[in-house]
């Protein structure tokens, strides 16, 4: 009789000292913030047998661009970007470009021979709108501006310094295979690609170029493409994404836009290019020129 009432009562302790845990954990949980309710939810699921801790989903924008601004802003122009683990997505739109027109199949860039004056009109670009650079009756002028922190920004732009106002197309067509070397080194440098020398046919050398983080260049790609929905407006969207969209449509680099999207988003690329400002007609009249040279 005894040492069964007496199994019972520790059974009732032992039930009752664990839920004297269950209440401390309780009210442990309920000091938490909000904001914190999140974190302790994933907590919670690492906690369950066989179940990983949830990683929260990334911004609807270019994967790491950041957050759009408030609502009520100005005109958008960039973008605070967002670390993915201990890597961030490139604050310059040379290194977005660059990570988009990779074939990831072939290991290299598409549209060799276009995507080099791609990038130098993106690094216009990326200069027209961090103020260093102006249109000055059809010319480019550089202004007194901080130079950017960039080095292959930095390297362009005291490039252009030294040789004085020049027409915007001479830029665009101003070393463009050395551009792509320089973007494809920091990139290299960053560990966001991964450069494998090779020989094709045992023969010719060639770079082997690996995306390292396929989630970043689909997010980046993503926040690109949602430029051309029509449903935003043309003069709120961000600038650096639909920068990004018209130059390679004026390229016709298909990794970034394809042939149908180009033709069916048209007239919002045509808006578009308009804000963005003369480093577009600058591009397309250098490629339409090559174009024909090389069909002449």
């Amino acid at each position: 009789m005894s040492r069964k009432y007496a199994a019972i009562a520790g059974g009732d302790q032992l039930g009752a000292r664990g839920m004297a845990g269950v209440t401390r954990w309780t009210a442990f949980g309920s000091l938490r913030s909000a904001g914190d309710a999140r974190s302790a939810r994933g907590a919670g699921s690492a906690g369950r047998a066989g179940s990983a801790p949830r990683v929260p989903r990334g911004p609807a924008g270019p994967a790491g661009a950041g957050a759009r601004s408030q609502a009520g802003a100005g005109v958008r122009v960039g973008r605070e970007v967002v670390a993915l683990g201990n890597l961030r997505v490139p604050e310059s739109l040379v290194g977005r470009v660059f990570l988009l027109a990779c074939d990831s199949e072939r290991g290299r860039l598409v549209a060799r021979a276009k995507v080099g004056k791609v990038l130098r009109a993106a690094a216009l670009v990326d200069l027209v709108l961090a103020g260093n650079l102006v249109d000055d009756n059809g010319k480019a002028r550089v202004t007194a501006a901080p130079a950017p922190g960039d080095p292959v920004l930095a390297a362009v732009l005291e490039d252009m310094r030294a040789a004085g106002p020049r027409r915007w197309k001479h830029w665009v067509e101003r070393r463009p295979g050395a551009t792509v070397r320089r973007v494809r080194d920091e990139l290299d440098r960053a560990r966001l690609i991964k450069v494998e020398p090779h020989r094709i046919l045992g023969i010719v050398p060639a770079d082997r170029i690996t995306v390292r983080h396929p989630l970043m260049r689909r997010q980046l790609l993503q926040a690109a493409h949602d430029t051309l929905r029509a449903s935003r407006l043309v003069s709120r969207v961000d600038l650096r994404d639909a920068s990004i969209v018209v130059l390679a449509a004026t390229a016709d680099l298909r990794t970034i836009v394809t042939k149908d999207q180009r033709i069916r988003h048209k007239d919002r690329l045509a808006q578009l290019a308009v804000r963005i400002g003369p480093v577009v007609p600058a591009l397309k009249k250098s490629i339409q020129q090559a174009q024909y040279s090389a069909a002449g």
